[in-house]
Order: C-alpha cells, then structure tokens, then sequence
C-alpha cells in the first residue's frame, strides 16, 4: 500500500515526541526511506513552501518522492490534488492528524493514518534487525561429489566404500 504523507505534520510531531526540535526534513527521509525499504512498499512525501536551501540530501530518494508544494500554494492543496487524482485511492494510505487532508482521504475512500500510529510503525519497522538468509546450499545439501571429497579429506571413504561393498 503507498503511502502519501503530510510532511511537516508529521515533523513537527516527531519532533516533539523526540524533544528534537533540530530534527530535521533530511532526518525525516532518511528513515522513511528505510521503512519503506523495509516494507517494500513506495511513499510521497508533500512539504510546504520550497524546502531548505540545500537539496542535495534530500535527491534520489529511491521509494520515497518528495515534493515541496513552492511558494504559491500550501501542502494540504497538493495532497488533496495527489488523493483526487489517485486511480486507485483505497490502496492509498494517507498520512497526517490533519481533518483537512483526512476528510479528503475519506471522501475518496483512502484509510487515513494518524501521524503518530505512522511513526510508531516506522520506528518498529526500522528497529527490527533484517533477517539474514541462509544460502542455498544450506537448505540444498551438498552433492554427492562433495560428500566423498569430505570423506576421502577425513579419512573415511574408504570405510564407507568398503561398507557399500557388504
């Protein structure tokens, strides 16, 4: 399910959560860009105005878009925009504690998540250590070539192949 995000709802409430007024958008993307990994799922997120001055930390964002609405219009208006034209918006999470944009998210029919629920999610998600996986061979076995290259290695081949012979 994608997600579109009220950005700085949900900075400032992460924010104040943390007692981290310095936490910033860069912050902010870095780990929804991870939870998104993690989840394997892609995101939007819309900020107001044009953003700070420097850009370079917030290009290529991978699964996580992200839009400053510019100077003339504010994020709500461009997130009501995402959520109208959205084709198939019951499979569109949309995050902010905004009755704005959740009134706009319900009358299309979106589930409307609460920024706190969201970064509660988020921080359980990129918390969890990533599984390692096992290579193939383990679950696989080794060949049978393998297993008499061992045995002749251990000085047990030729027991087995005199056992065979019984």
């Amino acid at each position: 399910m994608p997600f579109l995000i009220d950005g700085y709802n949900l900075l400032r409430a992460v924010q104040k959560q943390l007692e981290q007024p310095e936490f910033a958008e860069a912050e902010l993307c870095l780990l929804l860009r991870e939870f998104l990994r993690r989840a394997r799922q892609r995101g939007t997120i819309v900020f107001d105005g044009i953003g700070p001055r420097q850009k370079e930390h917030l290009q290529g964002a991978g699964a996580l878009q992200i839009v400053f609405s510019g100077r003339a219009i504010e994020a709500d208006a461009v997130i009501e925009r995402l959520i109208a034209e959205n084709t198939a918006p019951k499979r569109l999470a949309v995050v902010s504690s905004d009755r704005r944009i959740l009134s706009a998210a319900k009358r299309r029919k979106c589930p409307g998540v609460k920024v706190l629920d969201f970064w509660r999610q988020v921080c359980l998600t990129v918390e969890k250590e990533t599984p390692i996986r096992e290579p193939q061979e383990k679950q696989r076995g080794i060949s049978p070539a393998e297993t008499e290259l061992w045995l002749q290695k251990f000085g047990l081949g030729k027991k087995r192949s005199s056992l065979q012979k019984s």
